[in-house]
């Protein structure tokens, strides 16, 4: 910063989001944080000045706390540089990277170094990683939290890849009593695996049929087992993905008991419907499945009266040809939705025909899922707060094409769809990373640890690791 300006960057506008609502200030930052938020018109001076338009909205970065990169491994899929630059175009300037479907999987902290050593010269946005908890991995849990993962994920049945297998309740009670010790949180993809087996077939090209094969009923048994093995460990638990709007009601009372447990829905749950989805439309495989219009209000409701926290992508994507595309083959098509890139639009699109206000959805996609994996500097514009920033367009509207969008594949369930509030630029620590000043930007992401702690990027290779996966997958 020159010597000759109080601040590096300040942004002016009739409508910066604050913790106090949607107001005309004036932001100063300095050395990659918010170190004033003033009255606009009081002349903040800055080596860079943004003033926005009247259209536009200063928002807090978002924060995406469910992102599938895959790299190493499967870096064919999607990699750090592709997903992180995907992020940086919707507005999402910190993700947290699942611990599957990368080779290795981050279940112990080698692992946890392999994955840091590929990501740390390609990220475009801030990058943390959840450890994974698998049978036989109890001794390691607590190596993974000392070195800064955000929490554990684990399955109650097979996750598509036979390198990250499943949890029964038990086993899961059991690392929930050690991550109790150090208060760490455990996130459970919660479908139960006897009622999926005993459910039909999934095979064929009908989406009636693979709604079927994922019951409601599967979801919600395994939402009590979490909440109940929560409630005899006192451990942390969130709950990933909800699609059964039918678990809500157990959900609140769990809180109104005092177990620790949160939870979290996705833009395909809050914006697809079953009644909707073509034969043979295998972009929108995932699991848990796509349900009814009856259920996708519901849990509009719930993200409402509180019971859902946050709304986060579960971007999961692969090769267009593991989606069976021409088959249409719903039984063996890989599962999962690729959408870091549009959840913002696709949310406010959605929240603004119910009359939602923009803050609330900055609610869920930034503030909440920065208080699950607590990151106390991010999700808000407020001072001493990372100066992380979208400029959003609320009232822009735009048709998604699947060509445009920079994760690896062009694969999406979104191909076509006319979606209100775009971004046009993204600011990361002070510094444009996505829009007009940032042609030729190069990675500038951080990786965070635990507490928000960042690591020094480092010159490191990534070592080679190729697996062929079994085709269907969970979130």
């Amino acid at each position: 910063m020159s010597e000759d300006h109080t601040y590096d960057l300040v942004v002016r506008g009739l409508r910066i989001m604050t913790t106090a609502g949607e107001v005309a200030r004036e932001v100063g930052v300095r050395d990659g944080r918010v170190v004033a938020i003033e009255p606009l018109g009081n002349g903040l001076d800055g080596a860079r000045v943004l003033e926005l338009a009247d259209d536009e909205v200063l928002l807090p970065g978002l924060v995406d706390t469910h992102v599938h990169v895959n790299e190493p491994g499967r870096t064919e899929w999607e990699g750090f540089a592709s997903a992180t630059r995907a992020a940086a175009a919707g507005g999402v300037t910190t993700i947290v990277d699942m611990p599957l479907n990368s080779i290795p999987p981050t279940v112990d902290t080698a692992a946890l170094e392999v994955k840091r050593k590929v990501a740390a010269e390609q990220a475009f946005v801030d990058v943390g990683f959840w450890g994974g908890a698998v049978p036989g991995n109890t001794g390691d849990l607590r190596g993974l939290h000392d070195e800064g993962v955000f929490g554990f994920k684990c399955f109650l049945l097979h996750s598509g890849v036979d390198e990250f297998p499943p949890l029964d309740a038990d086993e899961m009670e059991r690392d929930m009593a050690e991550l109790a010790t150090f208060d760490a949180v455990m996130i459970v993809h919660a479908e139960d695996s006897r009622a999926i087996d005993h459910a039909p077939s999934a095979s064929g090209t009908r989406y009636a049929s693979f709604l079927a094969s994922r019951p409601r009923g599967a979801e919600n048994l395994a939402i009590a087992e979490v909440i109940e093995r929560a409630r005899w460990t006192g451990a942390r638990a969130h709950v990933l993905h909800v699609s059964s709007s039918d678990a809500l009601p157990m959900l609140a009372t769990a809180r109104r008991d005092g177990v620790r447990i949160t939870a979290e829905t996705c833009p395909h749950y809050l914006t697809l419907i079953a009644e909707e989805i073509a034969d043979g439309a295998t972009t929108h495989k995932c699991c848990p499945p796509i349900r009814e219009a009856s259920n996708r209000e519901l849990l509009w409701d719930g993200l409402l009266d509180g019971t859902i926290d946050c709304i986060v992508s579960d971007h999961s994507p692969s090769t267009a040809e593991l989606k069976l595309l021409d088959s249409g083959d719903f039984g063996l098509a890989w599962g999962g939705v690729s959408s870091l890139q549009l959840g913002l639009s696709l949310v406010w699109t959605e929240a603004r025909r119910r009359g939602i206000g923009l803050e609330r959805v900055v609610e869920w996609m930034a503030t909440r899922p920065a208080e699950l994996v607590r990151l106390t500097g991010k999700g808000r514009v407020a001072l001493g707060y990372d100066a992380d920033f979208a400029v959003f367009a609320p009232d822009d509207a735009y048709v998604v094409d699947a060509a445009t969008l920079h994760h690896k594949n062009p694969v999406t369930a979104y191909a076509g769809r006319a979606l209100a509030g775009a971004v046009r630029r993204t600011f990361l620590a002070g510094t444009e990373i996505n829009g007009p000043d940032a042609d030729g930007a190069s990675p500038q992401g951080r990786l965070l640890r635990r507490g928000g702690v960042e690591t020094a990027r480092r010159d490191t290779g990534a070592p080679a690791a190729q697996a062929t996966p079994r085709p269907p997958t969970n979130g």
